[in-house]
């Protein structure tokens, strides 16, 4: 069973194509900067790898060169896409809608698109993009749809109700849902086994840091907390997202600036978080270049990024009752030496220690250990396969 999964992010696109019996990759891809001038997919098969320096305005078109890729005459791995038995898609948020992995119907995309758009309005639409790009070109095979809010599911009433009306949480389904699910369940489990102990041994705080962020509490193998909400809006600043924000700020700025519901949502999805602060980009390389530079906006989106994470990780320590590792993953966590540094600063008192050689080490693609030997708390760096997770949630379906 050959299953190409598609993990769109704000403005990224995975894909791999796997083999499921052997679980190996046979192809594999990222669109970066979607949306943002310089985009590019960077494609690999045939132990092979392919530079796309193409404008990727938007998920659609990032869709289609990867297909475009897959079927290449040169690192293409297949010669058509009925070689391809199914297509798992990531999907971020699901609401009270779907509590699991769903096979696509009309239906199905009918509830995806009328029900669940506003819950993550960055990153569902290009997932229904996605699903609706591959259905068009393989209208025969069978399409899941994988929820990042299926492991969140575990997270005790305490942790996901919000402080409001207990009857509009049961009318409206108002509440936390976390995003993310499937890259902290993998991670999570990836780091009891690199530890050798068993995940009910275990309290971790999985960082899963990119242009979307966000933390979860992982104790016994189970998700207990999360930092994202109702929506992934909520958390830690991100790209270009606000993070959490008084809700009387918001009517503020709306009025203040005159602008619609609507209109602010957008804002603060859209114009917020890294890329709002600094003034010059959502992307965390363009901070780097930038704060080396001199940009004390720059630097301060960075500061507060850091500490943001820094913040989380300690009140996730204390709700779990105790902490055994730290867990970094993600364009962000798996490639920014400064922001892990910046996290794992002050968390002495909780036993972390961190080797600064270590973390400077460069990223080769494998788990990597970066806490001290007389550190207390594990500090890894885990490259996080959604991707996996998503096709082996995709078979058990089928």
């Amino acid at each position: 069973m050959k299953i190409l999964v598609v993990n769109a992010g704000s403005s990224s696109l995975k894909y791999q194509l796997i083999d499921m019996e052997t679980e190996k990759v046979l192809a594999k891809g990222n669109c970066e900067r979607i949306g943002i001038r310089g985009s590019v997919l960077k494609a690999k098969g045939n132990g092979e790898e392919r530079i796309y320096k193409e404008a990727m305005p938007s998920h659609e078109v990032a869709i289609q060169l990867v297909l475009e890729a897959l079927r290449d005459d040169d690192i293409g791995v297949i010669k058509s896409m009925d070689e391809i038995d199914a297509v798992g898609h990531r999907v971020v948020a699901s609401g009270e809608y779907f509590k699991k992995t769903t096979l696509v119907t009309h239906e199905v995309l009918k509830t995806l698109e009328e029900k669940t758009f506003e819950l993550a309005p960055l990153h569902n639409p290009a997932a229904a993009m996605g699903l609706k790009a591959c259905m068009k070109v393989m209208p025969k095979t069978p399409m899941a749809l994988v929820f990042d809010s299926s492991f969140h599911q575990t997270m005790p009433e305490k942790a996901y109700l919000y402080g409001i009306d207990y009857n509009d949480y049961k009318e409206f389904g108002v509440r936390k849902y976390g995003a993310h699910g499937t890259s902290h369940k993998f991670v999570a489990g990836e780091a009891a086994k690199y530890l050798g102990k068993k995940p009910e041994e275990l309290k971790i705080v999985t960082c899963h840091l990119g242009n979307g962020s966000s933390i979860s509490a992982v104790d016994g193998g189970k998700c207990v907390d999360t930092s994202m909400g109702f929506t992934p809006l909520a958390g830690v600043l991100m790209g270009t997202r606000s993070g959490d924000i008084d809700a009387s700020a918001v009517e503020f700025l709306a009025r203040k600036k005159g602008m619609s519901h609507e209109e602010v949502v957008n804002y603060l999805n859209k114009k917020c978080g890294v890329a709002g602060i600094s003034g010059v980009s959502s992307d965390f390389r363009d901070l780097l270049s930038g704060a080396k530079k001199g940009n004390e906006r720059c630097a301060l989106a960075l500061d507060m990024f850091a500490y943001q994470v820094k913040k989380y990780v300690g009140a996730y320590a204390a709700a779990m009752g105790g902490l055994n590792c730290i867990v970094f993953t993600a364009g962000v966590g798996e490639n920014t030496p400064t922001v892990r540094e910046d996290v794992c600063k002050g968390l002495e008192f909780l036993g972390v220690k961190f080797s600064a050689k270590a973390n400077k080490a460069k990223n080769d693609g494998t788990i990597r250990d970066i806490s001290a030997k007389s550190s207390k708390v594990k500090v890894l760096i885990i490259p996080t396969n959604e991707e996996l997770v998503i096709a082996r949630e995709t078979a058990e379906l089928l």
